[in-house]
């Protein structure tokens, strides 16, 4: 019953500051939604519509130049209740193309990462800062992550994760709100909402630099550890 109360109190917290966001952004299409599910069964039996609700407010989105150019928007996919959530930068070619997360090369390294963990995508939730493509891939705006990281936040406060595993420079800076590179923070934790936040390389430089292969092992063990202590 504690831990219960302590989750539905942080699911809580979270919801007020997703809407003080809202308001400040003149985002308000989904408050009363964010609202009613923070008030029922500590927001469980809610969250996939809401989520759904999030999902087609991003479908429709032409808030920045991105929605013009884009061919899908990649709102995110996996488990409504997951302890775990990855964080990239922005959707690629392949993603652009089917509208789903981490589908491309990239995406299978995580989709082994995730497996080397003992999980399986479904058990996780997988999202980006950005849902539209860049073109080219070029590195998003701060306007663009501007207009943008309101949806990535309501997403979070409504999933309610143990853990945030950032992925790539972009991703840590934007959801830290830090010009810190990720070379001086990857290996230490923090926090955001009352939810602890691991940063660690993202695939694609994987791929670039496949000896930093074993540091993002380390960072896996070091969730792996942490879910299992808060799950005890």
């Amino acid at each position: 019953m504690k831990r219960e109360l302590e989750e539905l109190s942080g699911l809580l917290t979270s919801l007020r500051e997703a809407l003080e966001l809202e308001k400040l952004s003149g985002v308000n299409e989904i408050s009363s939604e964010l609202s009613s599910a923070g008030r029922t069964d500590g927001g469980r039996g809610q969250k996939e519509e809401v989520l759904q609700k999030i999902r087609e407010a991003v479908t429709g989105c032409k808030r920045c130049s991105l929605g013009e150019t884009r061919t899908r928007a990649v709102f995110g996919e996996g488990n409504a209740n997951a302890d775990l959530v990855f964080v990239g930068e922005a959707p690629g070619y392949e993603e652009d193309r089917q509208g789903r997360p981490f589908v491309g090369e990239a995406g299978r390294l995580l989709t082994k990462i995730i497996h080397a963990m003992g999980l399986k995508r479904e058990d996780v939730f997988i999202m980006n800062v950005l849902k539209c493509r860049p073109p080219k891939n070029r590195d998003p705006l701060p306007s663009e992550v501007a207009l943008c990281i309101h949806y990535l936040r309501e997403q979070l406060a409504i999933i309610r994760p143990k853990i945030i595993c950032t992925m790539g420079r972009f991703a840590t800076q934007a959801l830290l709100d830090t010009t810190e590179s990720l070379s001086r923070i990857r290996g230490k934790s923090f926090w955001y909402s009352n939810i602890e936040v691991i940063p660690t390389f993202h695939p694609a430089y994987l791929l670039r630099n496949p000896g930093d292969k074993k540091l993002v092992w380390e960072d896996m063990k070091t969730i792996k550890a942490k879910l299992a202590a808060a799950n005890e």
